[in-house]
């Protein structure tokens, strides 16, 4: 890497410690073919993710919904303001840390979809309230939760706005049944000057049939209309929220002809779509493509914007290959890394990686590749592989550079998790 104040961007022999200005990067003149960056090294294609963001965006227009992916993703915040610019309606969070990266670096509308729980979570949040232009909504199930959520905001004399979850027997959190519905609601009514109910949240990820799921959105969306009915939301338009990366086409459907008019804001949250992928998610996307004939009749789908690129390091046997990249590198708990890209230096352009090529097992920072003897393959060759379960990439690497259609280093994106 050429020499330079940020010459540890990347992760290689460092890490990035202060934002690194995007106006000055482009001035190094870096480009991953000539190799400028220290591999293995992941990056976006700025062009796949400005695709993806208006994909879904477009996606989310045809239903009339809203969107607020979730941010744990990619914890980046450029890119939580790419997906903002290109219309969401907020950003989705999982704990107290990571609504306060987003908040610090300008987001002022967070879904946490999670309960919010312990002393000095609660304390967090209730620091962020007291900018009037802060709007946060979070989980109740339980009435110990509320019980414990309303002594804290009314000694903060602050109101929190709150969303019941509802959840399924053998999923994680959320309300079950009618009487812990019912539960939940009577302890709302004590601490009303503290707690205020804006909607209904649900994640149908935890089912894996269609027909489950759909009976669990039309009781969301029951739940949702009988509480209307009943005036016990505070907020104008209420709030009824589902949907993770797999099954956002069906909740889609279901909540936007459930007939709510504009009397609720149905807020989606996936999070992968940014980056998308070569594993889970594509074969989601695929079924959503087939089943659903609005993203049937979009324009090219959503393409993998995420890469990590590593060396060949050792051909010790004539049908393996060693290649510099582990699990310190890239995620592998849904599936290996798959070699997308062959280039030798030197060359003009990247090529398609042989079809045979294979990652079999990775070890912390190396991977096993399985060849063909005679293959046209050398140590010191880059290989360019794409991804599956983008969220579990990202957590390993502080920051990412983005890349034009030449390979040209034009950002770099930093992640807080």
């Amino acid at each position: 890497m050429k020499d330079c104040p940020l010459s540890s961007l990347n992760k290689g022999v460092g890490h990035l410690e202060q934002p690194a200005p995007s106006g000055d990067i482009t001035s190094f003149g870096w480009n991953l073919l000539h190799e400028d960056l220290s591999l293995p090294t992941a990056v976006l294609y700025e062009d796949r993710l400005k695709h993806n963001a208006d994909w879904m965006q477009s996606f989310i227009a045809a239903y009339g919904v809203k969107l607020a992916p979730h941010g744990k993703t990619t914890m980046s915040p450029k890119l939580f303001d790419l997906q903002l610019k290109t219309g969401a309606w907020g950003i989705t969070l999982a704990t107290p840390h990571q609504t306060l990266v987003a908040y610090e670096h300008g987001v002022r509308r967070i879904l946490m979809a999670n309960q919010l729980i312990g002393k000095e979570n609660m304390a967090i949040i209730s620091r962020l309230l007291q900018d009037p232009a802060f709007e946060f909504f979070c989980l109740v199930d339980s009435v110990a939760q509320i019980e414990q959520l309303g002594t804290l905001f009314s000694r903060k004399n602050q109101r929190l706005k709150v969303l019941i979850e509802l959840g399924v027997t053998g999923g994680r959190t959320g309300v079950r049944d009618e009487a812990q519905l019912q539960s939940v609601l009577e302890a709302l009514t004590t601490w009303t000057s503290s707690l205020a109910l804006c909607g209904v949240e649900m994640y149908e990820g935890v089912l894996k049939e269609e027909d489950a799921i759909r009976d669990f959105l039309k009781r969301a969306a029951s739940v949702t209309q009988t509480l209307m009915e009943q005036g016990r939301f505070v907020r104008t338009p209420a709030i009824l929220s589902g949907a993770g990366s797999a099954w956002y086409d069906v909740v889609a459907e279901v909540f936007s002809s459930a007939g709510f008019g504009e009397s609720v804001d149905i807020i989606l949250r996936p999070g992968c779509y940014l980056t998308h992928d070569i594993g889970v998610y594509r074969d989601a996307q695929t079924k959503i493509e087939q089943r659903n004939p609005i993203a049937h009749s979009m324009r090219s789908g959503l393409l993998p914007a995420l890469q990590v690129w590593a060396y060949v390091q050792s051909i010790p046997e004539p049908e393996k290959a060693i290649i510099a990249l582990g699990k310190r590198d890239a995620a592998f708990d849904l599936g290996l890394p798959l070699p997308t890209l062959h280039f030798r230096p030197g060359a003009s352009e990247p090529s398609p990686a042989s079809g045979h090529w294979t990652l079999t097992n990775m070890m912390d920072q190396h991977a096993y590749m399985t060849i063909s003897e005679g293959d046209d393959l050398h140590v010191g060759d880059m290989i360019g592989f794409d991804i599956s379960h983008p969220c579990l990439t990202f957590d390993k690497w502080r920051s990412l550079l983005v890349l034009n259609a030449k390979y040209q280093v034009i950002d770099a994106i930093q992640t807080f998790f």
